[in-house]
């Protein structure tokens, strides 16, 4: 999601993961563009560390942030471990997401249709379809999720930095009735419409983790 997955990412994640993981410590702000300015060329450098998983098998790392393109496009890198569910399946009312696959292999279920999408490969997901992802190989999936419309990586930098470390520290199952209302008042504020009782059945049918 981190950057950045459940997820995606969504995804359980301690907070030091998180920490290490999201581009927002060191993030430049003279980058960020205002409202009504002209929008300026930037570079951002190769990370030299490698995207981990984390502990809870998805880890996400804010790459472009909406603020830097004048609210056009964000994006974020995310890591899958092997055999792991990513999220819930979901419906985004305003966002269409771009994604590319850097590494390994991802599954995208969209509406009843599974993509396998392999390194080097893209697949857009039109806001308004039913969809998730998930690892079902036996090596690590690295990729690049792009946003367009929306600031969604502030979605996954506080659903991994603050409603799933809270939903851990309550001891609370992830598709529990107080986990999912957490997730489902993030989810309203930007759109999103999620299937929580689908997720483990998903899970169990292509022998992941959750």
């Amino acid at each position: 999601m981190n950057a950045a997955l459940m997820t995606f990412l969504f995804f359980p994640m301690k907070r030091r993961d998180f920490l290490q993981t999201s581009a927002l410590a060191a993030f430049p702000l003279a980058l960020l563009a205002q409202p009504g300015d002209p929008l300026k060329p930037f570079y951002l450098p190769p990370n030299p560390q490698p995207l981990q998983p984390g502990s809870g098998g998805i880890a996400t790392r804010t790459l472009v942030r909406h603020g830097q393109t004048n609210g056009q496009f964000s994006c974020v890198e995310f890591a899958v471990a092997p055999k792991t569910m990513g999220p819930a399946p979901h419906v985004h009312r305003d966002l269409d997401e771009l994604m590319h696959v850097t590494e390994g292999t991802v599954s995208i279920l969209v509406g009843e249709e599974v993509y396998e999408v392999k390194a080097g490969g893209w697949h857009l997901r039109p806001r308004n379809l039913p969809h998730t992802f998930w690892n079902a190989t036996d090596q690590p999936a690295r990729a690049v999720d792009m946003y367009f419309n929306q600031p969604f990586e502030e979605f996954l930098e506080e659903l991994n930095g603050k409603i799933l470390p809270t939903i851990r520290a309550n001891g609370w199952a992830q598709d529990s009735k107080e986990a999912a209302a957490l997730i489902d008042a993030l989810h309203a504020r930007f759109g999103i419409t999620a299937y929580h009782d689908q997720r483990a059945a998903l899970a169990r049918k292509y022998g992941l983790r959750e």
